[in-house]
């Protein structure tokens, strides 16, 4: 699997030509405004507008413990999800924002700084576009593995980042039930938990 961005195979025609851009905002993330024209299928080429939000690559882990057949997750408001509709805060895999730095360095710094756990080794398992239809994010997902030695601190992220995360050590299986029944609803985090299921994680010796 490739990380890089581009067009399509080597050999393809072109089928988009971005015509006018327009910044729209850049705070947070840049959104965007791109008119284009789509060469359709059927040769028509089509004129559209579209918007793209833009605040750089993301990474994500499912931290397991195989021994003791559990996982750690956190708890924390998401502005997002509560003006949408959802008044509980979300139950998440650790993860964060790339900030220019290697995914797997990323990674476990977001696990200090978010979980309060140091690890040395991760496996990263894909790179996937989370919402392709506005969003130009990709997230990086890895697995890791964690025991109670590798807690140094309490975790809970970083205040001056207006964060207030709580730390969560699940059996795997409840974890799956609240898949489930709909108490986790983030979908990196049933991504990761799914990987795990189907790739037997918590069988292997």
């Amino acid at each position: 699997m490739t990380d890089e961005k581009g067009p399509g195979s080597p050999g393809e025609p072109e089928r988009v030509t971005i015509g006018q851009t327009r910044l729209l905002a850049n705070d947070w993330g840049v959104l965007t405004k791109y008119t284009i024209t789509y060469q359709r299928r059927d040769g028509v080429a089509q004129q559209l507008t579209r918007e793209t939000y833009d605040r750089g690559d993301g990474a994500a882990i499912l931290l397991i413990n195989v021994a003791t057949h559990t996982v750690l997750l956190t708890r924390q408001f998401r502005l997002p999800a509560y003006v949408s509709g959802h008044r509980d805060d979300l139950i998440e895999v650790c993860g964060g924002m790339l900030d220019d730095h290697d995914p797997a360095a990323a990674i476990r710094r977001e696990v200090e700084e978010e979980m309060g756990v140091t690890i040395d080794a991760v496996r990263k398992i894909g790179c996937y576009y989370m919402s392709p239809g506005s969003v130009t994010e990709r997230i990086h997902f890895f697995i890791g593995a964690y025991d109670s030695s590798m807690r140094r601190a309490a975790g809970g992220g970083l205040q001056e980042e207006g964060e207030e995360i709580e730390v969560l050590e699940l059996d795997f299986d409840e974890a799956l039930a609240m898949v489930d029944d709909g108490r986790i609803i983030d979908a990196k985090t049933i991504m990761l938990l799914q990987h795990a299921a189907l790739k037997n994680l918590f069988d292997r010796d």
